[in-house]
């Protein structure tokens, strides 16, 4: 494998790590429903869905890193602005939270068209 290949493998392994933890880390015991941080974090009215939103600014910012095409990055900040905005809701959101899932529906975008990421196994 290149160094670039290597290169772009291990931050994908960085980007589904912190994808995973932000939204699928924890499951509800007996069910199969899964969430991560940002469900958890989002409890706290206000202040912790605009705190997860700096791991989608991460996204984005690696996202531009690979030169994806306008109109993605656009797909990734919508993604990032409906979770924030129904995630302030209190109650609604934190249950739209474990179903939306934006840091997971990121990074699948980015591996889709990073022009590399269809070399690379998820």
């Amino acid at each position: 494998m290149s160094d670039l290949k290597t290169s772009n493998a291990h931050t994908f392994k960085k980007l589904d790590s912190l994808a995973h933890w932000m939204d699928s880390r924890f499951v509800i015991p007996g069910t199969s429903i899964r969430f991560g941080l940002d469900s958890l974090l989002g409890i706290v009215p206000g202040i912790g869905d605009s705190v997860t939103m700096v791991s989608t600014v991460y996204l984005i910012g690696v996202a531009q890193s690979f030169k994806l095409p306008f109109h993605v990055t656009l797909l990734m900040i919508w993604n990032m602005f409906i979770d924030w905005i129904i995630g302030i809701i209190p109650l609604i959101g934190d249950i739209f939270d474990v179903g939306w899932k934006a840091n997971l529906r990121n990074v699948a975008l980015i591996k889709k068209h990073a022009d590399i990421g269809h070399d690379i196994e998820a």
